[in-house]
């Protein structure tokens, strides 16, 4: 069983987020991160890896800076790594985005492709069901639990207040919620196999795509010239004002105000 997860890193909000003049991300500035739901989409692979022997490939599409984050998922468990890299790739969209992306997976062999449901920096939860798209694949998303079951993927996916359980012919590509479970550790052992070996591009565990090795995607589909979102305005998080400071001696003054301002704007 061949098994492909998509990764992406994304930055880590919690250091600030900076922009482009173009209004997109400026990711080389941010501290990043492994996707949260694609983390919990790889640990669905090893599962499959202890499970079945899969091979497991992990996928991603970003700046170079992404060998980081390749380390960690190879640090985990999985067998082989994809870069796809490329200035011409930069400024994507979902659409060009998930277009690029399927047109690297085109080149690997698999019988399952597993993605996060959505990216915390664009909150979408398209890029997974445009892969499954340009693919031709059946695709189930929300995944909840995740079993194979001959050449089956049988899923619990998640649905408002209840769930339903589907069975899809393999290949197909499923979405992971990041409650499908809880990611392993890296293992010390495996960081320092793969630090020197990511960096070096070995080629015997990553392979590095950029846009010329993509034979089957068209120019008008990536970069953000490909992107047909187009981004109106762009900023930080929203500043409160400092409000309004009032002092009064006695709790029953301050209840009586509050009460008088929750009146006046109708709140109660």
């Amino acid at each position: 069983m061949k098994v492909i997860v998509c990764i992406k890193q994304v930055p880590d909000t919690k250091g600030g987020v900076a922009f482009n003049p173009d209004g997109t991300l400026n990711r080389a500035a941010m501290l990043a991160i492994m996707n949260p739901d694609d983390k919990a989409g790889l640990e669905a692979a090893l599962r499959l890896k202890d499970q079945f022997g899969a091979e497991v490939t992990v996928l991603t599409m970003g700046l170079p800076k992404a060998k980081d984050m390749l380390i960690e998922a190879m640090a985990m468990g999985a067998d082989k790594a994809v870069l796809v890299t490329d200035r011409k790739l930069g400024g994507a969209d979902t659409w060009a985005t998930s277009s690029t992306i399927a047109a690297a997976i085109r080149k690997l062999d698999y019988d399952i492709i597993i993605t996060g449901r959505q990216a915390i920096d664009g909150d979408t939860a398209q890029v997974g069901p445009q892969i499954a798209e340009h693919l031709g694949l059946p695709v189930i998303s929300y995944t909840q639990e995740l079993k194979i079951e001959g050449d089956y993927a049988i899923v619990k996916r998640q649905y408002d207040d209840r769930y339903h359980i589907l069975k899809a012919k393999l290949p197909c590509l499923c979405t992971a919620l990041a409650e499908l479970n809880e990611p392993r550790y890296q293992t010390v052992g495996r960081i320092f196999d793969y630090v020197d070996r990511i960096d070096g591009n070995d080629p015997e565990v990553m392979t590095v795509y950029g846009r010329d090795d993509l034979d089957t995607l068209k120019d008008e589909d990536c970069g953000l010239a490909g992107s047909p979102t187009k981004i109106a305005k762009a900023s930080d998080k929203v500043r409160k004002g400092a409000g309004t400071k009032v002092n009064f001696d006695t709790p029953e003054e301050s209840v009586a105000y509050l009460m008088e301002q929750l009146t006046t704007k109708h709140i109660i």
